[in-house]
């Protein structure tokens, strides 16, 4: 049989624990007849299956006759590209000819006898969407791994006016933290301010369990160590599954190789793009034993104000949990101290994010 599990990120794997709540949320938001929200973004650590839950949501409306999904790249023109891409289908393509919509300027291909070319690109596609809103289409848009670049301040800008203008549309994102934070800050694009963020946390250990047992054939207690192995990280669970299904279920074989590839592919990334200030707050928290804020700013030798911003921004980013007032603690992690001393800052956190706490 083929491996059920992949190494690769991004890809819609075969065996996927499904985020049932976060997926209803968006897809009813959608599909009202008014929906409340037309926006969402999501965010989460790398690895933490963004892209994977982006394409579930699209694949459901994408089985729906009323729908068309639209994927569209950051890096690229997106405002042209959408334009393009509503006017490929040959079935939306006779809409827009019989709504008279000339889009020959742009090099699309559809022209239209005694009706002038529409020379301004966000014009045509309100008019396009228009159309579809007339025939009773709606139209999600997808972006993975947004960045604020002048394409997306472009884009987001006309579907401000999209939405006001209460057409069919509704937009999906991906994106680290540092690039949506970065993109909000945008003076003309406050309203991203106000769009809901899932914020994806740790696959529940249960459903995890229950996965390899099913899959690898393996007893409950060997599932449940893999489960507890992985801290509910979306990346390693496929990586722990992926090496244990070669082995026939017998992780115990692959545990170092599993470490070695998570850290390798994952953890270095997330390390290398932290603030030597984050590093430190990082450090503090997972060599405080009790967890609270108090003893870690003791530890740190930092004052409240100096540990606030911090503590907020690594919420944000998906690497501390904050849920319990007064405590923090690493989201995939097991406290129980620093075991390994010796180590080095960059080696301890890196790992301990997975492995070693």
């Amino acid at each position: 049989m083929k491996n059920p599990y992949t190494l690769l990120f991004g890809r819609e794997p075969e065996q996927y624990i499904q985020r049932r709540a976060e997926a209803e949320e968006i897809i009813q938001n959608f599909t009202y007849d008014n929906p409340t929200e037309q926006v969402y973004m999501i965010t989460g650590v790398r690895g933490s299956g963004k892209t994977v839950f982006m394409t579930e949501i699209s694949n459901h409306l994408k089985k729906e006759n009323d729908w068309i999904v639209v994927e569209l790249s950051s890096e690229s023109n997106l405002l042209q590209d959408l334009a393009s891409l509503l006017a490929s289908e040959n079935s939306r393509a006779e809409l827009f000819k019989k709504a008279k919509i000339n889009l020959s300027f742009w090099g699309f291909g559809l022209e239209v006898a005694q009706t002038a070319p529409i020379t301004n690109l966000q014009l045509a596609i309100t008019k396009m969407l228009e159309t579809l809103k007339k025939n009773k289409k709606k139209v999600l848009i997808t972006i993975d791994e947004v960045i604020s670049n002048k394409s997306m301040k472009e884009f987001v800008s006309a579907f401000q006016i999209f939405i006001r203008q209460e057409l069919p549309v509704c937009l999906l994102m991906t994106g680290l933290y540092k690039n949506i934070d970065e993109l909000q800050n945008e003076k003309n694009l406050t309203f991203l301010h106000r769009t809901p963020k899932i914020y994806l946390a740790p696959l529940n250990s249960m459903e995890i369990a229950d996965n390899y047992q099913e899959n690898l054939k393996i007893n409950a207690e060997d599932a449940a160590e893999m489960s507890r192995l992985t801290k509910g990280y979306s990346f390693a669970f496929q990586v722990l599954g992926y090496f244990a299904w070669e082995k026939n279920g017998d992780f115990r074989q692959v545990i170092t190789k599993y470490k070695r590839y998570v850290s390798e592919y994952s953890y270095d990334k997330i390390w290398a793009e932290l603030s030597a200030k984050d590093r430190e707050i990082l450090y503090g928290i997972a060599t405080t034993p009790s967890g609270k804020i108090a003893d870690i700013r003791k530890t740190l030798d930092i004052t409240t104000n100096e540990f606030n911003p911090y503590r907020k921004r690594l919420i944000r980013k998906g690497l501390i949990d904050g849920e319990q007032y007064g405590y923090v603690k690493l989201v995939y992690s097991v406290r129980r101290g620093c075991p390994y001393p010796q180590v080095t800052y960059r080696y301890f956190l890196t790992s301990s994010l997975v492995t070693f706490l």
